[in-house]
Order: C-alpha cells, then structure tokens, then sequence
C-alpha cells in the first residue's frame, strides 16, 4: 500500500511518510521513515512508532491531507498507552493476555481500544482540523471495520462499560499487570471518540481488500485445478474442534454428491483457540491437528494457514494434514490429542515437515482454510 500511494504521489506531491511494517521492507521508501514493529506483541518498536505518529499528527492543521493505510495486526505494531505509568511491559502482558484467552478478535479490539492512545479513533482525533484519507485491507467480518487495527481513525461504536465486561468475561483482571489492572478495576477508563465528533467531519475510510476478495481468487485457482467448490461461511469464530468437525461433514457430503469429482471447502474468518499451556502454534496449525484424527486413512487433505503469514506464537503461517499424517506421526512416537492439550500444534507439524512457513506476506485477510477430498 505505501509503495502504491507512493508511485501515484510523486514527484508532484512528494509524501512525508512513517511506515510501520512487521518485517523490514525490501527496499527504503525515499521520504518514509521506517519502523519494524512487533506483531502478534508489541515491542519497543511499536512504542517508537506510536509516538512518531502522535507527534506527527498533533503538527498537521486544515491545510494537511493525510493518508493513513491499515491492515490487521496494526494493533500492536503501532502502540501508544493513553495514561502515564504504563510500560511497554504492560502491554505485552495485556496484549498476551487478549490472544490467549479464546476471545475474538472484535472484542479483543474493544479492550484495545479503550487503553491505547492509537486506537479508536484516536489517531483522526490526534489530526481534528485536517482532511483524513483511511485505506484498509479488512482482517475482520464484514460490518467490524472499525475492528481493523481497532479501528485507529473511525468512530468507535464500543464503550468503556463494554472494554469492562469483556475484562471480567474472559478473567483477564487477574492476567493484567497492576498499572493496567487498576485502571479498570477503579473505573479509570477513557471513552473513545464516537460518531459525529468533529474529529471525523473531514475523514473518509474506504476498504481496499476484504475476506470476500480472497475467497473468490482462492475459489477460481481450485475450480482451474478441476475441483467441485464450495465457500462454506458458518465458522467464523466457532471453537476449533465444533468447526473442524462441521467443516469435515459438509466435505463429506458434498463428496457424496459428487462422487465422480474431486471436491473442496474453503472457509474463512477465524476460529476460536484458547491457549492453555505453553506450546508453539496457533489457531491455523492447531485446527488441522484436531482434524488429523478424523481424517485418518481417509483421501482428505486439510490446510489451514494465516494470510500474513503468522500463526499465533509459531514461526509458519499454518499447516496441513492428509490421511496418512496420523500413522506418520504415530511412527514417531506422537500422539494428535497431547500435542493438543499442550498447545504444541506447530512443534507436531515441524518434525513432520508439514508445517507450512511462508513468511510474512504482506497482506492480511484474515484465515484461509481448504479442505479436500478425492
């Protein structure tokens, strides 16, 4: 997105740019200053990037346009705590809590949202009298982009008695650090701008990709390898094992009904997978891994993958099974349902060789899941 915004303002309107990016871009962009923040926790980086956009903003008057280009992850890639006494520890510890605890991604935002001094909406109001352009590739449902990134330069819809509720929801209270802890236990949170503040009179937000955009191009290139297709959409936010197994049946029936045809499922969006011990994985690898069992010796194959390339705390974006992966894996002395409990669903997959590692992609459209039969 920089780089485009780049090509199409220059030379006339050379850009004064920041761009905070997960993985160091291959190239400098002349007239951007560069930083590499952390994602899925923010790191000093992020802190960095945080007050160089909030500087930056606060000198921008009526006579400054400002474009801002979004995408998933920019939660914690660019950070900022909105009271004093809040440390870049604190917030790896909050933003660690949030990942973990099996809530999804909206209402994590929420809580985001109503700590962060760069989210909802904050950013716009940072700028009040200047024209704002958002351009956004969505990670969220269609409907949640005040989600993206939590939503940094739209209204947000969400209130600091919804941040509470989630917080006691999900026991994340006694997960915080104190300095963070205390502030919602007192009540001390700060409402976030909300539709029709002046910060948004001269501000528009439009999205450039969605889930939808992947879907589509994913369905076309199976339909060219000859595959029957279907775009199965129920899932979203389902927990991993009720989703693997309603996925696995419509696979089953729609192999029934085409039983001359390979056949194929895609879905999007995102499970739900609490972390309850401290393994290597995420929800993409451990969604496969809850599959293996149920596919064995069965001509299935299972990929499950991040489009930005991350899968929770693991180095691969996901990974993928097949009918034989449970007889492998037993070879080696390794049980589906242990690497499971453990949260280990990438150290099952990399001594496999099956873990699919992609780096980042550069873009993020939420998961990608396909399911095959022949």
């Amino acid at each position: 997105m920089a780089r485009g915004l780049h090509e199409i303002l220059t030379p006339e309107f050379p850009p004064d740019g920041i761009l905070v990016v997960p993985a160091p871009p291959s190239s400098p962009l002349p007239g951007w200053k560069t930083f590499v923040g952390g994602h899925p926790l923010p790191t000093a980086e992020s802190f960095a990037a945080g007050r160089a956009i909030l500087e930056r903003l606060v000198r921008c008057d009526e006579r400054t346009l400002v474009f801002f280009l979004i995408s998933g992850g920019g939660s914690s890639l660019v950070e900022q705590p909105l009271g004093p006494g809040v440390t870049l520890e604190d917030f790896q510890q909050l933003h660690s809590a949030l990942i973990t605890c099996g809530a999804p991604i909206e209402e994590i935002n929420v809580v985001r949202k109503h700590v962060s001094a760069t989210k909802g909406g904050r950013l716009a109001a940072a700028a009040p009298l200047s024209t704002k352009l958002t351009f956004a590739i969505s990670d969220v449902p269609q409907g949640e982009e005040s989600a993206v990134a939590s939503g940094p330069t739209v209204p947000d819809p969400t209130t600091v008695d919804d941040a509470e509720r989630i917080a006691r929801k999900y026991g994340l209270l006694a997960k915080l650090p104190a300095a963070l802890r205390g502030v919602i236990e007192r009540r001390g949170l700060r409402e976030t701008p909300k539709d029709g503040d002046a910060a948004f009179l001269r501000a528009r937000f439009e999205i450039l990709l969605r889930e939808h955009d992947l879907m589509h191009a994913a369905h076309h290139c199976c339909e060219g390898e000859g595959f029957f297709c279907m775009v199965d959409t129920e899932t979203d936010n389902w927990p991993l094992v009720k989703a693997a197994e309603h996925l696995l049946e419509q696979l089953e029936i729609l192999k029934k009904e085409n039983p001359r045809r390979r056949v194929a499922i895609f879905a999007g969006g995102e499970v739900s997978s609490p972390v309850t011990a401290g393994g290597v994985g995420g929800r993409n690898s451990a969604f496969v891994l809850a599959c293996v069992p149920k596919i064995a010796g069965k001509k299935i194959t299972v990929l499950s993958a991040g489009t930005d390339g991350v899968d929770g705390n693991s180095p691969a974006a996901g990974a993928v099974a097949d009918g034989e992966t449970l007889a492998r894996g037993s070879a080696m002395g390794m049980e589906p349902g242990e690497f499971l409990r453990r949260c280990d669903a990438h150290g099952f997959f990399a001594r496999l060789g099956d873990a699919v590692v992609t780096g980042p992609t550069g873009n993020n459209l939420r998961d990608l899941r396909i399911l095959l039969a022949e």
